[in-house]
């Protein structure tokens, strides 16, 4: 699949924006990417709503092989290849993959950050530390460069 392809598929949807990624194309709308175009297919992010209508057209999720095993990607399952023929439901199912990439990023928010812990330093070594003027509230004097 090229771009252009990839650019007529979703023409009903509406635009996409279309990124190189491993060995094809991510696309993704209004920031989110929710498919992929690769050698082995065209697949949907899907979650836990979407899911049973891809299991009901037959579809599977995403896999690939390293060396030693092969990894399945249940977060994005493929196509169903009657859809390439009609645009209108294909449209539909990007939208809908395009709402289960959105609810997996409201999940992933990063949480507020924890307050740092404060590092106890033993006396001796803040003790030293003091007599050699390393102390980090105390500004250091400048060096005057003699000219």
């Amino acid at each position: 699949m090229d771009r252009d392809f990839l650019i007529d598929l979703f023409a009903e949807f509406g635009p996409v924006t279309i990124r190189k990624m491993f060995s094809g194309y991510g696309i993704s709308a209004d920031g989110t990417n929710f498919a992929l175009a690769l050698r082995a297919g065209l697949f949907f992010r899907a979650d836990d709503q979407t899911i049973p209508q891809f299991e009901a057209d037959g579809s599977k999720p995403f896999q690939y092989q390293t060396s030693s095993k092969t990894v399945t990607v249940n977060s994005y399952w493929e196509l169903p290849a009657r859809l390439f023929d009609d645009s209108g439901e294909l449209a539909d199912w990007a939208r809908a993959a395009l709402a289960a990439a959105q609810r997996a990023a409201l999940r992933k928010r990063p949480k507020a950050r924890k307050a740092a812990k404060k590092v106890k330093v033993p006396r001796k070594a803040a003790a030293k530390a003091v007599k050699k003027g390393v102390r980090k509230n105390k500004p250091q004097p400048r060096k005057r460069s003699s000219s």
